[in-house]
């Protein structure tokens, strides 16, 4: 097995590497299979059986060693199958895929058929068989039911869909019996003729589809035909295994089978790669909506589960999804068939692409997958999908449909979906006259058939009727006078164009998005080994910017997508293209980017959200035409060989036993040809396995040790035995570190013997489970600390140092992946499914067991959580919080329809109130229930492991996530508000009727009348996000009308946020500046007990409303120590103004609440008003407070006066006009319904002149009114010439922008 033939040196170039042959053993007899589940209910002829490799040739190739078991389990999945003359028997064909230890695939296409069982000891074994089960269902059919019952349900829990025998899946009902009265599955050996189920198959290096299955049906024919073939059969398969090479790229070859030639393509090095399954098939059996959806699933690597009855089916789909996949390639398992003895692999808690085959009529509800909550269900037989929760959609959905419809329908393909793939009649006439031809070309046909085909001809050259195909009859078919094409021929190039067409609407999807993708591929390293040996630590593409820069429309599909492993790859690849040769899909997307780029009129319109089709649909179709109808090579046509006579008798419907010395090795003088490739091939593949032992640490990058079908050099099958590989290459130089790689692989491949795959025990099982435990633990170290260097880098930003590197898109992106992991976590190793989330179900068996009154008072971590924001210090009332309240929060969104969407809510909502690990910790101290609900080797019952995971989560407490209010924005929460007065100045209470209206980013709650005496109150409110301002006033009704507020706290009784509104100052006529009500700006508070923990690490707080010392009045700044230079005031004002520019230069999304620039502790508001205080004389006037706004009254009125006078009408015109916006916006303020008093009037003078971009217009004409010398020290920087000038070219820059402002502000005002 492990020594190269003579005939294997140049397998890499030859079409076939083995031909197969699975069938039932005569020397071994009936085997009964376990590991598809023994099942003694059903009939002996249903039962599962093995099957064995009866023969294979050669015995080894070099460059694919043969894997004997994995083989037999693919050819025949499940087992051998058994019919009686009175069954169909039907040939069938299907394809399967083996993935090679470099990572490269192999694939398979088998041919089975029917053959009858000679062996007496086999018949006699079936008959005892059936007779033992006849005798049980009639003897106690009442306890048999029950007993069937019991196994059934048994049988389904353990192995489900793939428990049942070949028959029930391939065939269809079996036809109603005679007279006879047989019953269905029964057998009697004196009577009917058993047939068992043969299968034929060829190991080819690439997926040519047509090719094989004709060839293997020709074979097929030649044994089923009354004549035997022109040539033994050893010269057919002996030929195309060691004289047929693979068609050179961009070329045609022929070859021949046993009664016609066959044609196979090979596309050129600048096209799509091959790809052979009829995309059309696909099409047709989801429907263009559906494999569209799909195709999503697969992009962002999702779990996809094909389900369908026929193999080929499973096939078929699952290789167009991939296909379609192009620039890109799937990089996690993808096992198109599933055999049963892999079926434990569905438990695997990564994304996978997987094949299911379906017993007939079997119930999808009653179907039990371990996983559901981020699976993608496609029931490929009654043509719907199942999608996951959460779902983006492919960016231009709608559009992209309708090009693919349009191209399906071209090609006559009906689009909706549902319409069984059949030939039409027409195609069935040609196909029945073709088999005609043939039948004439061997002399199959007697003397009346052909009789009667002679005067067909006659009658149809004397009417004049062209018949396709009666002209080669009567010229005994003639291969070389057939003009056009066969049937066969024409489907083939018809599938051929519409693949290639369909793909290159698919390819130029991905041209149009990522046209301009190169410029933000970060090239950070030097030289290819740094970069190697430290890829873990490197940023290799700008994602912020890349989606800054695509249209709206596309964010939600593109943030999630550029996180995947494939898109990762891809970059890597294109990174690595700067030392190395460039990976062949890289190389033709490449090709074709910088081909958009010249055909484009101007290269900004490749990032426009307008929908560009494919425009060399034609080319691609004329490109495949031509090969296929101007053959670039034929090869070597069969010939005798030298064999020995007597064996391999012909015997029809028989397939002969091959002999194997000729079969064994090639011909000894290869052709030149064939030489040249292999050696070109074999520079190749050394090249290509040198890239992917160099790329090894990044393709595992954030994946599964030892679980990836392509980039590990262990194939799926052997995951129970591997050890593991190294991650990365040891920190020497580049050689080293490639030569020390090798070896060890070419070591472990070495040690590795080929596994029994029924030898699959708990111990082995269990052993792939621990890695996937690692795997699961690796996966959650890596997106935590994403999530905590990302956020953490965005907080330094608003501290004001570097630049930002994630969006509030991405951030949620990333929060999303980590409720997958959750859930996958929580799906691995359960003992029972009993809901589509695993957490959610896991959490409620918690609350049924926490709600027990015995229970709950035994529970002290519980205990323990409910005391944790008690002490507040602000008089807010005690906040319940546990695990168990959390859920109820959740159980009582009525918006939340679904297990897995409260799942998803409850970990937004504990990581949004760093509760998360807590949570966790308190669940999983529950060891009976988690060991009630998961087996021994599942990853929440490795212990060590656990607390590591528990541990990685409890560092995402360093920062502060929104995450569940700012997605849940239509949800009702409950706020408390407590409003607190300064005792000791003022009476408690007021005997006013107060009011108040809390804002937030998302909206505001209204006017809410506050009872008298009542300082504290509950609400319910739809979401308001995060809060923002508080407008607080009364109606200045009764004796004790002021009232001096320190503040106003108020709470989210969900989340647990608590967000405090400094006051500090009167609400009263005729104290402080008269005003009757105030806008308060809030701050996060941090609650209790975190905040030396937080003050290095949290989100900076948001910036509150001015407090009661800067504010109350003008005085109050006479003292030295309070009052700031102009340093300071002209910092402060920049300050102001450059938060304002950021602010709009974030995305829409991103920016939060401009009141808070505009208005709070350190706005632009504020600013100013330290401006306007500088210099300012503060002579009281009969013990009255002088404000900035009495200033700006008075320069009103007298600019107002002046405009009357005419004393402005020599002014410039933009002066006069100037002077009259001025006065009338001072007008408006002053006739508002509100008392927002004098210093909330210069508040909204600001903001609206701001808004209205006239700032620097209004400050000249305060500085030229002649009130400012007795109002204003000399010294003072309004009367600055220098300085005024620099404010006004710094409010300029506001210009640029529109400020919009929120109507709690702008209330009352007509302008």
């Amino acid at each position: 097995m492990s020594v190269g033939t003579p005939g294997s040196g140049a397998a890499p170039c030859r079409f076939a590497h083995y031909f197969v042959i699975c069938g039932i053993d005569s020397e071994t007899g009936l085997e009964p299979d376990e590991l598809a589940g023994e099942n003694f209910e059903q009939s002996p002829l249903k039962r599962t059986f093995k099957s064995k490799v009866l023969a294979h040739f050669p015995e080894n190739v070099e460059w694919n060693p043969f894997d004997q078991d994995a083989v037999n389990m693919l050819c025949m999945p499940k087992g051998l199958s058994f019919r009686t003359q009175a069954d169909e028997r039907e040939p069938r064909f299907y394809s399967f895929l083996i993935t090679r230890e470099d990572g490269t695939r192999t694939y398979g296409f088998v041919h089975t058929f029917y053959e009858e069982v000679r062996s007496a000891q086999i018949r006699a074994a079936m008959q005892t068989l059936y007779q033992m089960h006849h005798a049980e269902h009639t003897s106690g059919s009442a306890c048999a039911s029950s007993s069937s019952s019991s196994s059934s349900s048994s049988s389904s829990s353990s192995m489900d869909s793939l428990a049942s025998s070949l028959d029930e899946a391939d065939a269809p009902p079996p036809p109603a019996c005679g007279g006879r009265g047989c019953c269905c599955g029964a057998y009697d050996a004196a009577r009917d003729t058993l047939y068992a189920s043969k299968a034929l198959c060829l190991i080819t290096p690439m997926p040519f589809m047509h090719a094989c299955r004709r060839f293997l049906a020709q074979l097929h024919r030649a044994v089923a035909g009354p004549r035997p073939p022109p040539l033994p059969l050893e010269s057919y398969v002996h030929n195309l295994l060691y004289e047929v090479p693979l068609p050179p790229p961009g070329r045609s070859l022929k070859f021949h089978g046993v009664y016609e030639p066959i044609v196979c393509q090979r596309p050129g090095p600048a096209e799509l790669p091959l790809a052979d399954f009829p995309l059309g098939d696909a099409f047709q059996l989801l429907g263009v909506e559906n494999l569209v959806q799909v195709f999503t699933c697969a992009l962002l690597e999702m779990q996809i589960l094909l389900y369908s009855q026929d193999y080929q089916r499973l096939v078929t789909v699952a290789e167009g999804i991939t296909t379609l996949l192009f620039p890109f390639q799937w990089q996690h398992v993808y096992v198109p068939i599933l055999p049963a003895s892999l079926r434990h692999f569905l438990d695997a808690p990564v994304p996978y692409l997987m094949g299911l085959q379906s017993k007939e009529g079997t119930d999808r509800s009653k179907l039990e997958l371990p996983q559901e909550a981020n699976l993608c269900f496609v029931d490929i037989d009654n043509h719907c999908i199942e999608l996951p929760e959460d779902f983006p959609q492919f960016p231009n959905k709608a559009e992209f449909v309708a090009e693919l419809t349009e191209v399906l329908q071209r090609f006559g393909v009906a689009p909706q979906g549902g319409t069984p793939v059949s030939p039409s009649p027409a195609h069935l006439k040609s196909l029945a006259l073709h088999e005609l031809v043939d039948d004439r070309r061997n002399g199959n046909l007697g003397g009346e058939a052909l009789a009667v085909l002679e005067r067909l001809q006659a009658l149809a050259k004397r009417t004049g009727v062209a018949v396709e195909g009666v002209e080669m009859l009567g010229r005994g078919g003639q291969a070389g006078d057939a003009p056009g094409r066969t049937p066969d021929e024409e489907e083939e190039l018809r599938d051929a164009k519409l693949n290639v067409q369909l793909r290159e609407v698919f390819a130029s999807r991905f041209t149009a998005m990522f046209a301009d993708y190169e410029a933000f591929v970060i090239q950070g390293a030097q030289d290819l080994e740094s970069w190697l040996n430290n890829r873990e630590q490197m940023h290799n593409f700008d994602k912020a910017s890349f989606l800054s820069d695509q249209p709206e429309p596309y964010l939600p599909f593109l943030s999630h997508f550029i996180e995947t492993q494939m898109f990762a790859t891809f970059i890597d690849n294109k990174i690595m293209s700067q030392w190395e040769e460039k990976e062949p899909l890289l190389r033709v997307f490449d090709a074709r980017v910088e081909r958009a780029r010249l055909y484009s009129v101007r290269a900004p319109a490749l990032r426009s959200s307008h929908y560009q089709r494919c425009t060399n649909l034609k080319e691609a179709a004329q490109a495949i035409e031509q090969r296929l109808m101007k053959i670039d090579h034929t090869a070597i046509h069969p010939h005798l060989l030298d064999m020995k006579i007597g064996q391999g008798k012909y015997e029809q419907g028989f397939f002969p036993k091959l002999q194997a010395d000729v079969l064994a090795t090639g011909p000894t003088n290869n052709n030149r040809w064939c030489n040249r490739t292999a050696t070109a091939q074999r520079r190749r593949d050394r090249h290509r396995q040198h890239s992917e032992h160099l790329g090894l640490d990044n393709d595992l990058k954030e994946q599964v040790k030892g679980c990836l079908v392509q980039q590990s050099s262990v194939p799926f099958w052997e995951w129970d035995r591997a050890s593991p590989l190294p991650v990365k290459p040891p920190k020497k130089s580049l050689s080293a570190c490639c030569l020390k790689y090798m070896q060890e692989a070419r070591s472990l491949g070495k040690n590795l013997r080929q596994p029994k795959l029924s030898d699959l025990s708990p111990a082995v099982i269990a052993q792939t489970n621990w890695k996937f435990v690692e795997g699961l633990l690796k996966e959650c170290r890596m997106k935590t600390k994403r999530m905590l260097v990302e956020k953490m880098g965005r907080e330094a930003v608003e501290l004001g140092h570097g630049e930002a590197n994630i969006t509030g898109l991405e951030e949620n992106t990333l929060i999303a992946s980590l409720c997958d992991l959750l859930e996958r976590i929580w799906s691995h190793g359960l003992q029972v499914k009993q809901g589509k989330s695993a957490l959610w179900s896991h959490l409620l068996q918690y609350q049924a067991q926490e709600d027990k009154p015995e229970q709950q008072a035994e529970s002290p971590v519980s205990n323990g959580l409910e005391r944790r924001k008690s002490e507040t210090g602000m008089g807010l009332p005690l906040l319940q919080v546990s695990l168990i309240q959390d859920m109820r929060h959740i159980q009582n969104m009525s918006e939340i329809k679904t297990e897995v969407g409260r799942a998803r809510a409850w970990i937004r909502l504990s990581l949004e109130k760093k509760l998360l690990s807590q949570h966790l910790k308190q669940l999983l101290c529950n060891q009976a229930l988690t060991k009630k609900l998961y087996k021994r080797y599942a990853f929440l019952r490795c212990e060590e492991e656990k607390e590591q995971f528990l541990y990685h989560l409890l560092s995402l407490n360093a920062v502060d996530y929104f995450c569940f209010t700012s997605v849940f924005t239509t949800i009702m929460i409950p706020y408390h508000v407590v409003i607190i007065p300064i005792k000791n100045l003022s009476n408690a209470m007021t005997t006013s009727n107060p009011w108040v209206c809390v804002s937030g980013e998302l909206g505001d709650l209204g006017v809410m009348q506050i009872p008298k005496n009542v300082l504290e109150m509950t609400f319910d409110c739809q979401n308001l996000g995060k809060l923002t301002t508080v407008q607080l006033g009364h109606d200045n009704s009764g004796l004790l009308a002021k009232w001096l507020v320190d503040c106003v706290v108020v709470r989210n009784e969900i989340t647990g946020h608590t967000y405090k509104f400094p006051c500090g100052r009167w609400l009263g006529k005729g104290v402080d500046d008269g005003s009757l009500e105030r806008i308060l700006i809030g701050e996060l508070v941090v609650p209790s007990g975190e905040e030396d923990a937080a003050k290095q690490c949290r989100t900076p707080p948001l910036q509150r409303s001015p407090s009661q010392i800067r504010r109350i009045s003008i005085t109050s700044l006479t003292s030295r120590s309070s009052k700031p230079n102009g340093g300071q005031i002209q910092e402060a004002i920049g300050e102001a103004v450059n938060n304002i520019v950021k602010h709009f230069h974030k995305s829409e999304k991103e920016r939060g609440n401009l009141t808070i620039l505009l208005c709070g502790e350190n706005g632009l508001v504020c600013a100013l008003e330290q401006f306007f205080h500088h210099g300012f004389k503060s002579t009281r006037l009969f013990q009255k407070n002088i404000f900035v706004w009495d200033f700006v009254e008075k320069a009103m009125a007298y600019l107002d006066t002046a405009d009357q006078m005419g004393d402005l009408q020599e002014a410039p015109e933009p002066l006069g006009l100037t002077c009259e916006t001025f006065c009338r916006y001072v007008n408006a303020i002053n006739c508002t319904p509100r008392s927002i008093g004098k210093d909330g009037k210069f508040q909204l003078l600001v903001c609206l002149g701001a808004r209205d971009r006239l700032l620097p217009e209004w400050i000249p004409l305060l500085v030229e009114c002649p009130l400012i010398t007795r109002m204003y020290d000399e010294n003072a920087m309004l009367r600055d010439r220098t300085t005024v000038n620099s404010l006004i070219n710094v409010l300029q820059t506001l210009h640029d922008f529109d400020i919009t402002l929120e109507s709690s502000l702008i209330k009352g005002i007509d302008l």
